[in-house]
Order: structure tokens, then C-alpha cells, then sequence
């Protein structure tokens, strides 16, 4: 099948829009709506000047998600004086797992010349997800600890960096399976955090500065587009499922979202288009917004929480008392 911009052969057909297209044309696309997407969300603002540039804090992992987003960023920023990219990387302790993540992370830095720093679990909270598996004082799965812990880290690193933006590689899939979950789950308040979180545009939350706000630029683009992408420009990516991955919840929702995708294409766009049009009414009741909500610092580590000690704090007193 020849690719409908050009005579040369497809190398992917996106069913959810009729396009076959070529390794050229379908690495633009994907380039082109990354960057429509920071258009969008106007996650450049008007003030941004050489004198005074924004600091892109990207949340490096090594896989296929973040290595392209730090790709395309790097190539289209990279001779704008208004922007400067960060990229980070959280060491969770995984034995056989991050160590190998963090080498593809270290060549692509090297390889755009993009500073580039490393933070540890073991470091900051002197356990590993390996130990904390182990021992599992709150019987939760290894993601819900893991979770609040990279939060955690990715803002107490953008503060300390001084970011304007924290990007994070967030594709198609992940964005229309947690918009399901949480229809299925009923969590109104949730919709609101995961709009708060930066489903939309920064005017939203110009008020707010408890937090460095989020992006997700990737968040038009389909998983298995990001990954073939990352294969067309020969990327280090580390294409390996975490071996304490057990989302159960989400991989149940994952086969549903793939069969509707399958049999009905377009339905992730479908589900993320009527989403952030009820998050937003969800944010503007339960968000973030004047009077929504009340943020202490907890007591331990002076981060924002609701509560005196936040979620972080408890869960490492917990494991540690394990």
C-alpha cells in the first residue's frame, strides 16, 4: 500500500483516520500534533524571552513515551533561546530493570546535549521498590507505592530546578484508559485532579502556585504510534514492562479500550474529547480552585497536602517500620 501523500510505501495505517502513511510523513504527523498540542495548552507563554526563558523540567524514564517526547522537543526547541530543557530521571531500585532504562536514558542526553540529572528512591528515601514489594505494609500493588513516590520526587524536583513546566510522556492509551477508570469508578473529585493535573490549558490554573504545573504533549498520539516512531528514528528506548507492574484494574480496562478501538476506530479520540469537556466542570467544583480546597505543608518533608503528614511521608514510615 503506497502512502497518500506521496508514492513511496506505507509504513502504518491509522484506522481511525483512513491515512496510510509512509516512515517520512508518519514521523511528521506525529511531530505535528506534539506540537499542536503545546500550541493548544499555549504551554509557551507570550512573556517567554531569551532574557527570561521558561525551564521545561521533562520526566525522562527510558521508555519509548519519554525518549520520544524528549526527542521531538529537543529538535523543535532546540534553537529557541526562550525555552530549556531538563531532563530527569527517578531510579525507583529495581534490580535488572532501571539500571538498563537509565543507559538509554544516558545516550540520549548525550547524544542532544541535554542536561540530564538522576535522583534515587534509595537516596531520597533510603528503601527500593524491590524491599518495598517485599515487605508491602499498606497491601497495595507496587504502582500505588510507586506512584506517590516519583509524584513526589518529580515535583520536589521541578521546584528545586526552578521549571516553569513539568512534561511528562503521557500517550493516547494512558490518558483515555484513566478517563474510563475513573467514569467506571464514579470519582468525580478524581476527574477534577486528573484535569488539575493537566488535561487542559495553563489559564485554567494561573492562580495556583502550590504546584509547578504539568503537561502531557503526547497525549494526542497513540501508544503504538509513539512506539513505532521511536523505531523509524532508531531511539534508545528500553521497551520492557516493569516486573512489578500489577495494575490489575488497568490492564482489564487496557483490553476493553483495545477491543473498542478495534471494532469502533476513533473511540480513544471520542472518549478523550467528551473527557476534558466534563473534567473541566468537575475541576471547577472539586478542583483546585478558590475555596475548593485547603493545602497545609505536612509536618515531615514541608510538601503540600491536605493532611498533616502527606501520603509520602506515611507510606516511607510505614515500609520503614515494616
Amino acid at each position: 500500500m503506497d502512502c497518500d501523500k506521496c508514492d513511496r510505501e506505507a509504513v502504518m495505517h491509522a484506522a481511525y483516520s483512513g491515512l496510510h502513511l509512509c516512515d517520512d510523513h508518519f514521523c511528521r504527523s506525529v511531530e505535528k500534533r506534539l506540537r499542536r498540542r503545546i500550541r493548544d495548552d499555549d504551554l509557551l507563554p507570550a512573556s517567554a524571552t531569551p532574557d527570561d526563558p521558561q525551564v521545561w523540567l521533562i520526566g525522562l524514564s527510558g521508555g519509548k513515551d519519554s525518549v520520544v517526547l524528549t526527542k521531538i522537543l529537543h529538535d523543535t526547541f532546540t534553537e529557541d533561546p526562550r525555552i530549556e530543557l531538563l531532563a530527569l530521571t527517578i531510579h525507583e531500585g529495581i534490580e535488572g530493570y532501571r539500571d538498563k532504562s537509565l543507559d538509554a536514558c544516558l545516550e540520549l542526553t548525550d547524544d542532544l546535549d541535554i542536561r540530564h540529572e538522576v535522583v534515587s528512591y534509595e537516596e531520597e528515601f533510603d528503601l527500593r521498590m524491590d524491599d518495598v514489594v517485599q515487605k508491602d505494609p499498606e497491601s497495595m500493588a507496587a504502582c500505588a507505592y510507586c506512584g506517590v513516590f516519583r509524584r513526589d520526587l518529580l515535583s520536589k524536583y521541578a521546584e528545586e530546578y526552578g521549571a516553569d513546566k513539568l512534561l511528562t510522556g503521557h500517550n493516547l492509551d494512558d490518558e483515555a484508559e484513566t478517563a474510563l477508570m475513573n467514569f467506571l469508578e464514579g470519582d468525580v473529585a478524581q476527574v477534577a485532579k486528573h484535569f488539575d493535573a493537566s488535561l487542559a490549558g495553563f489559564d485554567e490554573r494561573s492562580e495556583q502556585d502550590e504546584f509547578v504545573p504539568r503537561a502531557k504533549p503526547l497525549r494526542d498520539v497513540p501508544e503504538k504510534e509513539v512506539a513505532l516512531y521511536a523505531h523509524l528514528e532508531n531511539l534508545p528506548a528500553h521497551i520492557t514492562e516493569c516486573p512489578h507492574s500489577s495494575e490489575a484494574y488497568r490492564g482489564e480496562i487496557q483490553k476493553l479500550m483495545l477491543s473498542l478501538e478495534e471494532n469502533h476506530p476513533g473511540t480513544r479520540h471520542s472518549i478523550m474529547a467528551g473527557y476534558e469537556e466534563l473534567a473541566k466542570l468537575a475541576a471547577d467544583e472539586f478542583g483546585a480552585g478558590e475555596g475548593k480546597r485547603e493545602l497545609n505543608e505536612c509536618e515531615r518533608c514541608g510538601a503540600a497536602t491536605t493532611r498533616d503528614v502527606c501520603r509520602k511521608c506515611a507510606l516511607v514510615d510505614a515500609i520503614h517500620a515494616a
